[in-house]
């Protein structure tokens, strides 16, 4: 580096450990495994053959697609998930990357969503807001080692040939055009793309010019990548001279007709240049088909022009900030392979939703303007499994003294998952920084049973898509009656406790015992009803009752809801559960043009047989609960 005179670097606070010897922070790579919590059109194994009942027809798939290929949406921290990608195979497999990062504006990540005409706002999960606390508590430097750290692990992940766009505007975009120049190479960088969206109002700005664009970084792994050139419609055509071009004499002339006059072409196209002017009403005018309840939305033909320039069918197209899923409903139209994430359980299940709606989409850049009626191709629903290794530091603080004094419980000792006793129940704490998985379950059921507790309470502030009665099922076959309990939201706590203080969570011993009493309180999760008949070979499953444990967001709207089973956003069936990977067979879910669910499935077997049924449902508050039902059909 001091060698280098033309080396330009970008500086921030804690890029070095050791500023002197010139050592960068290392970034920590754990390997976390997945689990595989729903497939979506996959076949299901029966008896050595697969299911008949395939929902995605395998003789469209599109070229250089593999068949036996499942595209992926993972929810958890990206970091995370690149990381464990990257040590289970994945570097170098990427073909294309898109991220829409925040753009460090303070923006408020409060989630908003509509039951019926009633608006609906949820405060981020502790997991979101700890997140979010870090990458801006230190200003502009926290928030370039948290766009550093992924972009380095984006790098290892992009294929030879590869590309990455990075999204952004004005705030922080050109510290990060200088960061991409170090991790990727100044001489792999491509374009500075303006996005240009005239038709978004900006108020009345009078000591500047309104900001009408955003811009997209353009870098390439290496000289030799894929580009596709792509032509846009011109708003009306345009008459211009023919060239010829003379390739042996270097050198352009004019076309001229026998009469010696210049020829003219009328042109309803050009090619795209950097300058993308691309409207936003398909995602902010609520009667477009595209719009969703996600702020940050972005527009389907944007994607399309970066997929179908830098791509080919059968790649693979990865999107670690996928919000709306954007990305990846535009990769599944265009017949490419996807894989996307996100820290947000609501963006996940806008993401889902969307996937599952795709038949209903056309993609308006294929010239003969075909549909696409065929349901989304398979894909899987990852979560990260064991999160022990890596965020387990609360133990070392007073988060577990404070939080078994807020639930009232006899703090116990020389255990390594029983946290404390309240009455007869062991008490375990989940963490701050992670959902409660199942294997953190099935550890505290096998502790309790070493240790002749026979009742537990496990308290968490989220919880894996999987945790809910299968939980419950498990403790209750190895003799331990479990119970789920629902910490209350930070603000709800912060309100009842003077002097809370998240990141140290250490409280006055004075502040807890006047405040705690009968203010703050510890719900089950959902509960779910659900009523079977069956007649004639023919299984009907109906949803008779559903209810959240009370929170501040729902007591907002109790007044207004009829039925608590309002309340469900979505629900699927897996008609011969295995007691495997959840199989969605069936779903039923709200969307724009039709904002409620189906509270009754019916299901034809061919065969008679005991069968048991899973129903996964989540609700507005992207709350996931599931219940496993038994059925003889003769």
């Amino acid at each position: 580096m001091a060698s280098n005179k033309k080396y330009v670097e970008l500086l921030w606070a804690e890029k070095y450990d050791n500023y002197e010897k010139g050592e960068k922070m290392p970034i920590e790579k754990p390997n976390l495994p997945f689990q595989v919590v729903e497939t979506v059109n996959k076949p299901r194994i029966k008896g050595g053959y697969i299911d008949p009942s395939l929902l995605f027809p395998e003789d469209e798939y599109p070229k250089n697609y593999p068949k036996d290929w499942k595209n992926l949406l993972i929810w958890g921290d990206n970091k995370l998930v690149m990381c464990s990608l990257i040590k289970q195979g994945w570097a170098g497999e990427i073909n294309l990357i898109y991220i829409d990062p925040p753009f460090f504006t303070g923006v408020d990540f409060t989630v908003r969503t509509k039951l019926g005409d009633e608006r609906i706002e949820k405060e981020p999960s502790i997991i979101e807001e700890r997140a979010y606390r870090d990458t801006w508590s230190g200003g502009i430097a926290s928030y370039l080692k948290y766009m550093y750290e992924r972009l380095v692990l984006m790098r290892d992940l992009l294929a030879e040939n590869g590309s990455i766009y990075v999204h952004l505007d004005w705030h922080v975009g050109h510290y990060v055009k200088v960061m991409m120049d170090e991790i990727f190479g100044y001489e792999n960088f491509r374009n500075e793309i303006v996005w240009y969206y005239p038709d978004y109002l900006q108020g009345n700005v009078t000591k500047r010019f309104p900001r009408k664009n955003d811009f997209i970084l353009h870098y390439s792994k290496q000289n030799d990548f894929k580009f596709f050139r792509i032509k846009e419609k011109l708003d009306k055509p345009v008459k211009r001279n023919v060239v010829f071009w003379d390739k042996k004499n270097q050198k352009m002339d004019l076309v001229r007709d026998e009469n010696g006059k210049i020829v003219y072409k009328e042109f309803t196209e050009k090619y795209c240049d950097t300058v993308w002017q691309i409207g936003q009403t398909a995602v902010t005018r609520s009667q477009s088909d595209e719009f969703l309840p996600f702020d940050t939305q972005k527009p389907e033909d944007l994607l399309r022009r970066i997929i179908v320039s830098t791509s080919e069918s059968g790649d693979i197209i990865a999107d670690f900030f996928c919000g709306s899923g954007a990305t990846l409903a535009v990769a599944d139209k265009l017949g490419r392979r996807w894989i996307g994430s996100d820290l947000s359980k609501f963006a996940i299940q806008v993401t889902r939703k969307r996937l599952l709606d795709i038949h209903n989409s056309k993609d308006l850049l294929d010239e003969k303007k075909k549909k696409y009626g065929n349901p989304v191709r398979p894909f899987e629903l990852w979560n990260i499994g064991n999160y022990e290794t890596v965020y387990w530091q609360e133990k070392e603080d007073g988060y577990l003294p404070f939080m078994l004094k807020l639930y009232q419980s006899q703090p116990l000792t020389g255990f390594r998952y029983l946290h404390g006793r309240k009455g007869d129940r062991a008490v375990h704490v989940g963490p701050l920084n992670a959902p409660v998985t199942m294997e953190e379950v099935e550890k505290v059921v096998i502790e309790c049973r070493a240790n002749n507790f026979n009742k537990a309470d496990v308290l968490g502030w989220e919880w894996s898509y999987e945790v809910n009665e299968l939980a419950k099922e498990l403790a209750s076959r190895k003799g331990v009656d479990l119970r789920l309990i629902q910490i209350q939201s930070v603000n709800e706590i912060k309100s009842a406790l003077v002097g809370f203080d998240l990141k140290l969570l250490k409280i006055p011993e004075q502040v807890v015992e006047k405040e705690l009493s009968g203010y703050v309180k510890f719900p089950e999760v959902a509960y779910l009803e659900i009523e079977t008949e069956v007649k004639k070979g023919e299984v009907t499953l109906k949803i008779t009752d559903f209810q959240l444990p009370p929170t501040a967001e729902l007591a907002e709207i109790a007044s207004k809801v009829k039925d608590s089973r309002e309340l469900i956003d979505y629900w699927a069936i897996d008609w011969d559960y295995k007691g495997d990977t959840f199989h969605n067979q069936w779903q039923s879910f709200r969307v724009k043009k039709n904002p409620k669910v189906d509270y009754e499935a019916k299901h034809k077997y061919e065969e008679g047989g005991e069968y048991q049924i899973m129903v996964k449902v989540v609700d507005v508050f992207e709350n996931d609960t599931n219940k496993v039902v038994g059925v003889k059909v003769k």
